[in-house]
């Protein structure tokens, strides 16, 4: 089943849809359930919500797995230039947009202090960081790794898929460097060998690579999943789903 209901994001001064899979059987039991919070929301679950037609099919995938979820699927700006805003949690210079003064540390505090809270009270969630994970893909993808880096008491798994580093990789090496990291923490890397020229490809590969040996070194639990012929979409990002929900909830 899948709910959406508007919530009130104080940093934009605007509301923005939240998705909200629960299990079939939710209304029919008095079981609780691990929660994994998602970015882009709208682009999760079916493809009539999709920006470009085409979602990560997770509820079909959901629906059949053996293992039971809520997910939190939270909407971004519907303006390109905002979501970068509302994901970056630093203030980088990017190829395409710019100069971007980053209010990504907004939005995990607003999810941390708001949203989740709001959640755990209102449906049968385990609240406790072993149970609760965060997922994103490109922009969303270096968000989720913030997460669970610098709010690695709320999450304790992160699934980190295509995500834009290149332009942030001094500020995550410190990160990673500064944050205190449970050794029960989990975190997935992916990329595409088709998602641009080989030669950024490579680049991409290598930024995951050294971000991966960092975290290693402080005990977190990795898994580098290179898709070939992977692009930068939805419908790459959908082959992914199994191998990324095994590794975080197995």
């Amino acid at each position: 089943m899948v709910y959406k209901f508007d919530y009130y994001f104080p940093a934009a001064s605007q509301v923005r849809r939240i998705h909200l899979y629960l299990p079939d059987d939710y209304d029919f039991c008095g079981e609780r359930y691990p929660t994994l919070y998602m970015f882009d929301g709208h682009n999760l679950f079916f493809d009539f919500d999709a920006t470009y037609g085409k979602s990560l099919g997770l509820k079909q995938f959901l629906d059949h797995w053996g293992k039971k979820l809520i997910v939190v699927g939270i909407e971004c700006s519907n303006d390109d230039v905002q979501r970068l805003h509302e994901y970056c949690p630093y203030h980088i210079y990017s190829r395409i947009y710019g100069e971007v003064w980053g209010r990504g540390d907004d939005t995990l505090r607003w999810i941390v202090e708001d949203l989740k809270p709001y959640i755990d009270r209102t449906y049968r969630t385990y609240p406790f960081r072993e149970s609760t994970a965060i997922a994103g893909y490109s922009n969303g993808g270096m968000t989720a790794l913030y997460s669970v880096l610098r709010y690695n008491r709320f999450f304790s798994k992160a699934a980190v898929i295509s995500p834009s580093l290149l332009p942030a990789m001094e500020s995550f090496d410190k990160e990673i460097r500064e944050d205190s990291l449970s050794p029960d923490t989990k975190v997935f890397f992916s990329w595409g060998t088709a998602e641009d020229t080989p030669e950024r490809v490579q680049n991409i590969a290598d930024s995951i690579c050294y971000l991966e040996a960092k975290l290693m070194e402080k005990q977190v639990q990795t898994y580098l999943y290179c898709q070939q012929g992977g692009v930068h979409n939805e419908a790459s990002w959908e082959i992914q789903v199994p191998t990324w929900m095994q590794f975080l909830w197995l």
